[in-house]
């Protein structure tokens, strides 16, 4: 399945509550950090007037050829780039951007990469162990898989799968390596079954792995808190930021990072020790994440996870 064809199936998560939120001026120049398919940003852009602005940026060619596709027609101007989001001060540079009204991020991997079995993303379909987003990266999962120590991977399962089995499901990698390497996404999907077991009710018992090793590969934590406070001067006075994450590592890093900006402490130390900043930048819109209700989880399984947070720049 390419691109194109899964665009009808994808579902934007939270579409209409991260819409609404981001949305304050329909002149503005307006940026979905990771496009996908172009759902939200095909939102974005129909609100928006001739005079708006949207720039689209994703770092998977495939899903940026179908956003291109989708936004086409849209009223406003629209630019796209394939790019990591975190590289998003370099594109307005080369835009010649100064200051943007709003900006969206909708974390993780996006159900079309899911549902292609040669991009390696999911236990539930066979194919390569790659999970790369960027596929002119060099690094696999299956090097992973394949090349790490074994302290080190289990560090790496219990880090960003918080996996709580890590150390022996490493070492039963190494063992079965060592006879042949791990090369497609059914071969470790069973070797973390045979070793976990699998009650009917509850999740695949491969789950937290393949979320460790998406993340490893394609550095998805990293430097997303330094992101979030440095892409703030960009931001006009009024502008607002919207995130939109599917697990639990990604929510803290941003809601910690909102608290920052907001003037919060976050070290949770007594008064007289406390180092934070506790200068107030922008205002919390949602003291607590926005979740889908009932009728978007039961159209959209993979949206239970979703958490919005969103503030607005003072």
């Amino acid at each position: 399945m390419n691109g194109t064809s899964a665009q009808p199936e994808h579902v934007s998560v939270l579409a209409t509550e991260a819409v609404t939120t981001l949305l304050t001026h329909p002149d503005g120049v307006y940026v979905d950090g990771t496009v996908g398919l172009g759902g939200h940003a095909a939102l974005i852009a129909a609100h928006l007037s001739v005079r708006g602005r949207l720039i689209a940026i994703d770092r998977d060619e495939s899903a940026l050829t179908s956003a291109r596709q989708r936004l086409a027609g849209s009223d406003c101007r629209v630019d796209c780039f394939r790019e990591n989001f975190k590289n998003l001060p370099l594109v307005l540079n080369r835009l010649g951007v100064s200051h943007i009204h709003g900006l969206l991020l909708d974390l993780g991997v996006s159900s079309f990469q899911l549902a292609e079995p040669q991009r390696g993303f999911s236990f539930q379909h066979e194919g390569p162990l790659d999970m790369r987003m960027d596929r002119q990266q060099k690094t696999t999962a299956a090097d992973l898989v394949n090349s790490l120590p074994e302290t080190e991977l289990a560090d790496l399962l219990y880090r960003f799968g918080e996996e709580r089995r890590s150390r022996t499901i490493a070492r039963a990698i190494v063992r079965q390596r060592a006879r042949k390497r791990i090369q497609t996404t059914a071969e470790l999907s069973a070797l973390v079954r045979e070793i976990l077991g699998h009650r009917p009710g509850k999740i695949h018992p491969a789950t937290r792995t393949f979320q460790a090793l998406r993340i490893a590969v394609n550095d998805e934590l990293g430097g997303l808190g330094d992101f979030i406070e440095n892409i703030l001067p960009s931001l006009v006075s009024g502008g607002r930021m919207v995130i939109i994450s599917f697990h639990s590592l990604e929510d803290r890093i941003v809601k910690r990072a909102f608290a920052r900006l907001a003037g919060r402490c976050i070290c949770h130390k007594p008064v007289e020790l406390c180092e934070c900043p506790r200068r107030e930048q922008v205002h919390l819109l949602t003291t607590r994440p926005i979740t889908p209700g009932p009728k978007e989880q039961a159209a959209n399984p993979r949206s239970r996870s979703a958490k919005m947070r969103a503030v607005e720049k003072r």
